[in-house]
């Protein structure tokens, strides 16, 4: 009768410990049908499923796994698993398997029970558990206002209800200012192509509009409008005209100057120079204006633009704008555009944005990410990030700080 055997190795990491193992597993002729390790400080877990046909062999490399064992100082256990066991153990690997990041300037132990708390509530069962934020020095005090923490925990079991899923867990990332996405662990989520980006509010910290609207003396009627549309109270094409026809007489000499005080969001520039040198697109699809976000492309190496077009005569803003505005819906006309030009399904394209305007873009993308965004707008996309920088969403594609 076939053996089935888990071995467990607990102690310190050393070099050459695997292979000596794995000679003594060869030598026995022993199958190996699970492997896993973890290294954490140093100290080494390490758990392999064996299986042998041939009784006295498996016990013979038992015996010479405890002498292994004991000569390099690592502590062992074995464990029988009946075959009724290690079949269900497989059927288990072909269910649907999820993600959940939980990310923040500073993780701390009640974090980390709140989320879990909630997995096992919602009866998923943590599989691994993984930092995906650099190593932090005890002395790191000077990197405190962007620092990031971020663990990821992959699951296994089956997604009753995702609506209270991410009710709970938006609720929580209220509550305690941090973090949490719930992603199916696919095939999609490790092959993203496309990125999509809001410009206003999103890759820079203003709405350029709003400038503008100083510049013009309409600031005030001009910022509560803004507020109003991107809140989701007005219709935002309506808004928009609005808004635009308060800038008319104003002169164009203006732009460059405030193109010159925008601010860059905090990890843009980290994030847009990860994403290249992955081979991933990027565009900006935006609801502001096309002389700011070509002064951005230019900037972060952005790949294509799409914005509003100030309508200029003799130097001077007429009020209106040439050509269709791109609004909440062209925004998604645009994102299915450029991934049918790309070759590429929408479960490989990132939306990212702050506005009620990004939602349908949100919606129809495979991750679509509102970023500090308005209430409205955290309630109804599917992932959001508050509390750290824009470059947060690598660790939502699962890319370490130690592989930058």
């Amino acid at each position: 009768m076939r053996e089935i055997i888990l071995i467990s190795f607990l102690g310190p990491d050393q070099p050459n410990q695997f292979n000596r193992m794995m000679q003594v597993l060869t030598t026995h002729q022993l199958d190996i049908l699970d492997v896993g390790q973890a290294v954490i400080h140093n100290q080494l877990t390490l758990g392999i499923v064996v299986a042998s046909d041939q009784p006295t062999q498996a016990a013979l490399a038992m015996k010479d796994m405890l002498l292994l064992a004991h000569e390099i100082g690592l502590t062992l256990y074995f464990k029988p698993i009946s075959f009724e066991e290690y079949q269900h153990w497989v059927k288990e690997g072909g269910r649907t398997k999820y993600i959940v990041t939980v990310l923040s300037r500073e993780l701390t132990a009640a974090h980390l029970q709140a989320v879990t708390q909630i997995i096992s509530q919602h009866g998923f069962n943590i599989e691994t558990v993984t930092r995906l934020s650099g190593r932090l020095g005890m002395d790191d005090s000077d990197t405190e206002q962007h620092r990031k923490a971020c663990v990821e925990f992959g699951l296994s079991g089956q997604l009753l209800d995702a609506q209270a899923l991410r009710a709970d867990c938006l609720k929580l990332s209220t509550n305690l200012s941090i973090d949490i996405a719930v992603q199916e662990d696919n095939a999609y989520r490790r092959n993203r192509r496309l990125v999509c980006f809001d410009m206003d509010s999103t890759l820079i910290e203003q709405e350029v509009i709003d400038e503008l609207a100083l510049e013009a003396g309409v600031g005030p009627q001009v910022a509560e409008i803004t507020e109003r549309a991107m809140s989701g109270e007005l219709d935002f094409k309506q808004s928009f005209a609005a808004r635009v026809a308060l800038l008319k007489g104003l002169d164009t000499q203006v732009l460059e100057k405030i193109a010159a005080r925008l601010t860059i969001t905090e990890g843009t520039e980290r994030l847009i120079a990860t994403l290249k040198a992955l081979g991933y697109r990027t565009a900006i699809l935006s609801g502001g204006f096309q002389y700011f976000a070509e002064m951005l492309q230019r900037k972060l190496g952005i790949d294509e633009v799409y914005a509003n077009q100030l309508d200029v005569v003799d130097g001077i803003v007429t009020g209106e704008v040439i050509g269709q505005v791109v609004d909440g819906n062209r925004k998604a006309e645009l994102l299915r555009e450029l991934a049918e030009k790309h070759g590429i399904s929408l479960q490989q394209v990132i939306a990212v944005g702050d506005g009620a305007n990004d939602l349908p873009m949100l919606s129809i993308a495979g991750l679509g990410v509102a970023f500090r965004a308005k209430p409205l707008v955290r309630e109804n996309a599917r992932q959001a990030i508050s509390s750290v920088g824009l470059d947060g969403i690598l660790y939502l594609l699962g890319v370490r700080d130690k592989d930058l």
